[in-house]
């Protein structure tokens, strides 16, 4: 047996380069953290752009296809269903538009979900079942995704939770009209 002193991995320089190597995660966390903060709102602004303009132009073909669009309510078991088109192309056709610009996003958001929730009650009620009670729920969750009303419908619970980021209008009247302390003519600004 020797009387020298056994190497072991609690050394100083093994607690000085795991205490680096922590250092350094820690670092690259923090900008990763940073980047992705500066990207939220660029992020936001073109879910709100493609999705925006593909809604709007959904509602438009509603609105321009409305015997065809009666026949599906009509199929779909949609009461009034002619009045339903209108409605739905309406708020589709604007919501788009507004979403797009980021014009009354919140406000807009809230009738946008109960149109795609009605989508889901209707026209997809049997992806909903299946999800819900079908002996294969994965099938039936990968079909409910996999809906045309799917993405719609995630990106207006975006919206409505998050708001529409930065690069809006909703944003630019936050910041000049609606700043918080400054009185519109004959109202109280309410914080």
């Amino acid at each position: 047996m020797s009387n020298e002193p056994q190497a072991t991995s609690g050394t100083t320089s093994d607690i000085r380069t795991g205490h680096s190597t922590r250092k350094l995660h820690h670092r690259g966390y923090a900008l990763l953290i940073a980047i992705g903060s500066h990207l939220q709102s660029f992020a936001l602004l073109l879910l709100r752009l493609i999705l925006g303009v593909d809604l709007a132009i959904t509602g438009w073909g509603h609105l321009h296809h409305v015997a065809d669009m009666v026949k599906r309510f009509t199929e779909w078991g949609i009461p009034l269903p002619t009045v339903n088109v209108y409605v739905s192309g309406t708020t589709e056709m604007i919501g788009g538009v507004l979403i797009a610009l980021g014009l009354a996003t919140r406000l807009v958001s809230v009738p946008l979900i109960f149109n795609f929730i009605i989508a889901y009650a209707t026209a997809s009620k049997s992806k909903v079942h299946e999800l819900l009670h079908g002996p294969d729920r994965i099938s039936g969750l990968d079909d409910v995704i996999g809906d045309s009303a799917f993405p719609f419908l995630m990106l207006m619970i975006l919206l409505l939770a998050f708001g529409p980021g930065k690069a809006s209008i909703d944003y630019v009247l936050q910041k000049t009209i609606f700043r918080p302390g400054k009185q519109a003519a004959g109202f109280d600004v309410v914080s």
